[in-house]
């Protein structure tokens, strides 16, 4: 059977399923062997909070535990990876340390990593292992889904030079925005893909959760980055809507129509999106944010055809957007009526890949239908 290995940011069993999860499931449904591989976790994420200690990623660590059959994560929890370290100096001192990354015991998953067709990198600091890899499996296909911008993300020094010296040498280097696109568009191996959407999950019929007597009802999904200021005043603005939050989000604000329902599995996230009025990609206008123009739940916004309201900084060519200028009372009212009368039968969704659609691509079994 063919064999993947996905190296991820993310942890496999995790409540917040991104383009990495979709991925695995569409390559186990497909009757792949999959290994989920969690990486850039060590004792330096475990001092800065970081999420995933919720999960059982301690008594995991180092070790290949098969969920199911064919379907393998394997938590690689080490005394260090390269962190930003936010002083100059430190991160100096650091990066001889921080380059000898890949060199760490890669234990139980490295006879998967031997045998893999595909091996899948995120955008994440263990792109540092591309040679390490590259030289353990020389004939499989490499592939960097490139899902976060590591700039943006103020990744250290050694993790962008990783990219910058590996990224040429991928068999396919995928980007899901126009912005991210452009940093590799001279590579020969850069392609334009956007997410996937599970479209059985979002065509399936669904009892609307919300309350009725609300004439529009508008939703932002997401962990970070929210405009609190945008909602604060376009509550205050239309306060017969409804404006759902959903998502580990603390500091909304305290109006009786900002319902926060915290952190969801997906599956109950789904309904949703598919009974919202109205989307909301009201990210916080900050230099680099243009790089989720296009993001999962932009995707999964437009499957649904929802009309989303964005900061003018997200501009981009889908007609679906509408946009306000942060702080401007008069153009986030315009932007909120134009959603709330927007054709939404208008918006196309046939360009839009499944997952499973997806996964063929990044494994060559399909051909690119974006460049």
């Amino acid at each position: 059977m063919p064999r993947v290995v996905l190296i991820s940011g993310h942890y496999l069993r995790s409540r917040r399923r991104a383009g990495f999860h979709w991925l695995a499931d569409a390559w186990w449904r497909g009757g792949w062997e999959v290994v989920f591989v969690t990486a850039a976790l060590s004792r330096l994420s475990r001092l800065r909070g970081d999420y995933r200690f919720a999960y059982p990623v301690r008594r995991e660590a180092n070790r290949l535990v098969w969920q199911q059959p064919r379907l393998g994560s394997f938590v690689w929890y080490t005394p260090y990876h390269p962190a930003n370290l936010r002083i100059r100096w430190l991160n100096r001192l650091a990066s001889g340390l921080f380059r000898r990354y890949a060199d760490l015991p890669l234990g139980e998953v490295e006879p998967s990593v031997a045998a893999a067709d595909l091996i899948v990198f995120e955008s994440t600091p263990a792109l540092l292992l591309f040679d390490r890899c590259k030289r353990l499996n020389p004939s499989a296909r490499f592939v960097y889904r490139v899902s976060d911008d590591l700039h943006l993300l103020n990744n250290h020094p050694v993790v962008l030079d990783a990219e910058a010296a590996f990224a040429p040498r991928f068999d396919l280097l995928s980007t899901p925005s126009d912005a991210l696109h452009r940093r590799f568009a001279g590579l020969p191996n850069a392609r334009r893909h956007d997410h996937g959407v599970r479209k059985a999950l979002f065509d399936a019929a669904s009892a609307s959760p919300y309350d009725d007597r609300r004439p529009v009802n508008a939703v932002f999904i997401g962990v970070s980055r929210l405009d609190v200021d945008f909602l604060d005043r376009a509550a205050r603005r239309c306060p017969d809507w409804g404006f759902h939050v959903i998502g580990p989000l603390a500091g909304l604000p305290r109006r009786d129509n900002v319902i926060a329902h915290g952190e969801l599995a997906f599956e109950r996230t789904v309904p949703f999106v598919q009974h919202a009025d109205v989307g909301l990609h009201t990210l916080q206008a900050v230099p680099g944010v243009e790089v989720f123009t296009d993001s999962l739940k932009v995707i999964q916004y437009t499957y649904c055809r929802l009309p989303i309201v964005a900061p003018e900084l997200l501009r981009c060519g889908r007609p679906n957007m509408l946009y306000y200028r942060p702080g401007d009372d008069a153009s986030i009212r315009r932007a909120l009526d134009a959603a709330a009368t927007f054709g939404r039968t208008t918006i196309r969704t046939d360009g839009i890949y499944s997952w499973d659609e997806l996964a063929a691509v990044l494994a060559g079994e399909m051909p690119s239908s974006s460049q």
